[in-house]
């Protein structure tokens, strides 16, 4: 079973020099630290491993099998954000792990992983403690020799410094002091984010390390509509695939990005089909609400559950006649079981495969349409106003409709439109600026009280579920009753809203401004 580390550090390299290595100054004044304890020398032999066309160095990850030290085994390392990474750890083993396999699944799909690089250290290890005698930090000293795997590779060898944070300890301000410290002594920060990208680097042919990743798609000039469009649906792209493992680890909030980055690829193939082609991005879409779907299973659930819990707590106990708070934790309970599985076997799915590559594909090669080579900023304009439009006409059938399921429905659709209209707006901010990102701000707005509505909606179906459910069951109807009252509540409040925000978002100086941004 793997387990996790979290490792905040920084890398420092000693200045070229043709004599003897510059001493590392004392660290004793940096606030926090009181001694720098000699810890002896560990020898530490690791083999790194990626796919031919080195997918994982692309990303910022690595994978190595490493013997020596105290946490000999495999480790995989997955970027957080500058200088902090999330370290993965199996036993050791002759092949990879299959739970670190399946998170690079994203990024290997069916391609082979290999030996690249093997990295010899030498670590000369102190550690940074506290008055209290508390660990604070480790510094290592490590002298690397690096030995290139790949055909026609070579060899190479530095020495670099590496300062990692104790566990349980966030505060990067001691991280921060010790650089000032070094760079007094003129050691300054790596130029390298990990020892295996500056191996791949140093060892590879002509010191060359070849294609990385994903192919990049055509060259588009700057400021085309082209160049802009197929920016955004790369981002989103490379969302859903970085996503991957963060959904597999389970990690707070990973499913909802994931679910958004595919809605947002979906709705800019249908809000710029003047500039990629509808004709091929359609089925791309019917699979993309595919795997929306698929996660949205357990999303959806956990959203209700919140709204429910929360609405539940704010009910005072005298009103909670009955095990309301047990019946509501044992339906959330059945309604996850096997969410969890049926998420994963879609992400090990070849479905799910499929889609990665045939996305990959159309922005390797995009169906671009006439409207791609023209600028931006007369394109894009012209599709946020398209959706504008749309949404106008929804929501003014809505309004139109008597309360109801009818007009529920209606709102409903309002809502998706709403949605829309906003992905397509905010996609074109970068190019439109000011305008396009107060139309954004405007259309989450109708698009959150739309949100709100349709929760509400659903909700009360729950909530007649389980009145039913405890009167079978013997007991009072009371509470979900009354909560099915307040839901109601909601509902109208937010009709009475939408107007006044619809108002907002419909105002003709923005629309103006934004075609002024076009012109």
């Amino acid at each position: 079973m793997a387990d996790t580390k979290r490792e905040i550090e920084r890398k420092f390299e000693f200045p070229a020099s043709d004599g003897a290595r510059p001493r590392l100054p004392g660290l004793t004044a940096v606030p926090g630290i009181a001694e720098a304890a000699d810890q002896g020398i560990v020898e530490l032999d690791a083999v790194y491993y990626d796919t031919r066309d080195l997918r994982l160095d692309a990303d910022s990850l690595t994978l190595r099998r490493r013997t020596g030290g105290a946490d000999a085994g495999w480790h995989l390392k997955v970027p957080v954000s500058a200088g902090i990474r999330d370290e993965i750890r199996a036993p050791l083993s002759d092949d990879p792990p299959r739970p670190l396999l399946a998170l690079l699944r994203s990024r290997v799909r069916g391609g082979a992983l290999v030996p690249v690089v093997r990295l010899r250290s030498s670590r000369d290890v102190r550690h940074l403690l506290a008055e209290d005698g508390a660990l604070v930090a480790e510094l290592s000293i490590d002298t690397v020799r690096a030995e290139g795997l790949r055909e026609g590779s070579s060899s190479t060898d530095w020495t670099e410094i590496e300062v990692e944070l104790a566990d349980g300890i966030h505060d990067e301000t001691v991280l921060d002091r010790i650089g000032e410290v070094f760079a007094e002594a003129g050691i300054l920060p790596s130029t390298s984010a990990s020892k295996v990208a500056r191996a791949l680097r140093e060892t590879a042919p002509d010191k060359r390390p070849g294609p990385t990743g994903r192919a990049p798609g055509p060259a588009l000039a700057d400021g085309t509509a082209g160049a802009h469009v197929l920016g955004y649906l790369r981002t989103q792209r490379d969302a859903i695939v970085a996503l991957d493992p963060a959904v597999r680890r389970e990690l707070p909030d990973s499913v909802h990005r994931m679910r958004v980055a595919t809605r947002r690829l979906r709705s800019a193939f249908t809000s710029y089909a003047k500039v990629v082609d509808r004709a091929v991005t359609d089925p791309v879409g019917d699979e993309l609400k595919w795997l929306a779907a698929e996660l949205g299973v357990d999303r959806d659930r956990e959203v209700l559950t919140h709204r429910l819990r929360s609405h539940l707590k704010a009910v005072p106990r005298t009103l909670q006649l009955g095990p309301v708070r047990a019946r509501l934790r044992i339906w959330s309970a059945t309604r996850s079981a096997g969410t969890r599985r049926r998420i994963l076997a879609a992400l090990d799915g070849e479905r799910y495969l499929a889609l990665l590559d045939t996305l990959d594909a159309l922005l390797a090669a995009p169906p671009l349409r006439p409207a791609a080579a023209r600028p931006a900023a007369e394109v894009l304009p012209k599709a946020v106003l398209k959706d504008y439009r749309r949404l106008a006409g929804r929501i003014a059938t809505a309004l139109d409709l008597d309360p109801g399921r009818d007009r529920d429905v209606a709102l409903h659709q309002a809502r998706k439109a709403a949605k829309r209209a906003r992905y397509a707006a905010e996609a074109a901010a970068p190019a439109l600026g000011t305008p396009a990102k107060k139309i954004t701000k405007r259309l989450k707005a109708v698009q959150n009280a739309l949100g709100d509505h349709q929760d509400s909606v659903v909700a009360r179906e729950t909530l007649r579920l389980l009145a039913a459910q405890a009167h079978a069951a013997g007991e009072s109807a009371f509470t979900w009753g009354l909560l099915y009252g307040r839901e109601e509540a909601t509902a109208a409040r937010r009709e009475r809203d939408l107007p006044g925000l619809w108002a907002r978002a419909a105002q003709a100086k923005l629309r103006r401004r934004l075609r002024a941004a076009g012109a």
